[in-house]
């Protein structure tokens, strides 16, 4: 088959090409990218794992973070595995259904994980800035309503994505220089006018997660504010240390990510395999991260995890075969 100088309308597949011109080093790359993404899928299994088994852990807080993890086990999935088999495999096909498939949620979870964290800064709002009603706020049909609106928006955004990527005509080259699809460089491929495609791709998630970011930044505003009101040092610290591994997630998120978006879009003497290999390290290092945080961060995950091991160590030792 020509992957070429293609005629038809749509293909009836893609070829990713993986990271060009580093294509000799992709066996060497595929390791620590494997690694990272086998660290991302444990440590959130065990994160969710321990937030459903422990009762002193289901709380508002820790519901979020549950999604959140979720949503990086599907992030990571929805593009490594077509990585590791193009690295490995030379498996470069993607059929023209899976890749706007992929595009699809590798965008829904990127503004899903957006509204996941400023739910989760609005609940340490609420739990600083107003404890005695946090119960009366943040009831679980709230909680609820939440997860339901971040879930809604996320598919809402995107959605039209979809019908945007159809619609193009794909008749010069079906070749994309990336290791998984993403909306703009699967549409620049088309033989038409992209411009709505740019506007919306750019414009439409970007101007949700800076809004997102503003909501958070005036959260976490008032949360400082109330703790540095606080009489004792001993409940500033302890209001602060709450917050610790909710602040190291969001700067893993959204540096990386605008970081990324703005060497996309300005730094044009920036090889393009670095372009990539940044791209593939954002959408594997937050997500291998976060657990390893709240685990360090948050002393009822640590317990959590510890009891788990303990107990799952009790059980093979009781076992006939312990």
């Amino acid at each position: 088959m020509t992957h070429t100088n293609l005629t038809i309308f749509h293909p009836a597949v893609f070829v990713l090409l993986g990271i060009p011109g580093l294509e000799a080093y992709h066996n060497w790359l595929s390791i620590p990218l494997c690694l990272m993404y086998i660290t991302a899928v444990l440590g959130n299994s065990v994160l969710i794992m321990v937030i459903i088994k422990s009762v002193n852990l289901h709380e508002p807080m820790y519901f979020f973070l549950s999604m959140l993890a979720m949503t990086d086990i599907l992030l990571s999935t929805t593009t490594v595995p077509k990585a590791l088999a193009i690295f490995w495999f030379h498996s470069h096909d993607i059929a023209f259904d899976a890749c706007v498939t992929q595009v699809f949620f590798v965008h829904v979870m990127f503004v899903g994980e957006s509204a996941i964290l400023l739910a989760m800064a609005f609940d340490r709002f609420v739990a600083i800035c107003a404890p005695l009603h946090y119960s009366t706020v943040l009831t679980w049909p709230v909680v609820g309503r939440i997860a339901l609106a971040i879930v809604t928006r996320s598919f809402c955004i995107i959605f039209p994505v979809i019908f945007l990527l159809k619609r193009l005509p794909f008749c010069r080259t079906n070749i994309i220089p990336h290791s998984y699809c993403e909306h703009i460089g699967v549409a620049r491929l088309a033989c038409a006018d992209i411009t709505v495609n740019i506007w919306y791709g750019f414009s439409v998630p970007i101007v949700m997660v800076i809004s997102d970011v503003i909501l958070i930044t005036v959260s976490y505003s008032l949360i400082l504010r109330a703790v540095f009101r606080l009489p004792s040092q001993d409940a500033r610290h302890k209001a602060l240390s709450t917050c610790g591994s909710h602040l190291c997630v969001i700067l893993m998120f959204y540096v990386p990510s605008f970081f990324t978006l703005l060497t996309h879009r300005f730094g044009h003497n920036i090889p393009r395999h670095v372009h990539i290999l940044l791209a593939n390290l954002y959408i594997v290092v937050p997500p291998m991260l976060n657990p390893i945080v709240y685990g360090v961060k948050t002393k009822q995950i640590r317990e959590g995890v510890a009891n788990r091991f303990f107990d799952m160590k009790a059980w093979c030792c009781a076992s006939p075969l312990g």
